[in-house]
């Protein structure tokens, strides 16, 4: 991701899309048999089946799948833009990133958060704020060890729900 081709205007989907595009060339990906895809419906049950249906079922924005023998495991991943002035952003990320994987909406998996202005460390104590507001402090994003990624964060749910949150910053790309 440091070719800089990314733009900090993107929409969150550009940059899944450009990601994604980098998980497919890279040749780990065949080695350990991964397929990708952007988008991807998830089934939904509970919901009538009926002309237009497929418009309204929920939607993961990256998807990773590996079959082993005869098991296949799938990783879904929920990316939302942040900046670290822009609460509206912020708010975002809780109310349809982390409550979605709170709800069920959306399982095994992470959210991928995508920093495009101001300085990463604020902008996760932004989210922090948020929730503590929400009364819900206990659930904030803290920081952890991770060896494939230096911004990996955890966030702890009713339920026994851990949920893993890889923050992004676009803005060191773009700095001279």
């Amino acid at each position: 991701m440091e070719t800089k081709v990314i733009k900090l205007n993107w929409d969150e989907n550009d940059i899944t899309s450009e990601l994604n595009e980098h998980i497919n060339e890279n040749p780990l990906r065949l080695k350990w048999g991964i397929v990708t895809n952007v988008e991807q419906h998830l089934p939904k049950y509970d919901l009538e089946k009926e002309k237009g249906f497929a418009a309204r079922l929920p939607r993961i924005d990256l998807r990773l799948v590996t079959i082993n023998s005869s098991l296949e495991y799938e990783y879904n991943m929920e990316a939302k833009n942040l900046k670290e002035k822009d609460s509206g952003l912020k708010r975002r990320y809780i109310d349809t990133g982390i409550n979605s994987f709170v709800s069920k909406k959306y399982e095994n998996g992470c959210l991928l958060g995508y920093v495009l202005e101001g300085d990463l460390d604020k902008t996760v104590g932004g989210v922090n704020k948020l929730l503590k507001k929400d009364d819900r402090e206990p659930e904030s994003l803290k920081p952890k060890t991770y060896h494939l990624h230096n911004k990996y964060y955890e966030s702890e749910h009713p339920d026994d729900i851990v949920i893993r949150h890889f923050i992004f910053d676009f803005t060191s790309l773009h700095s001279a």
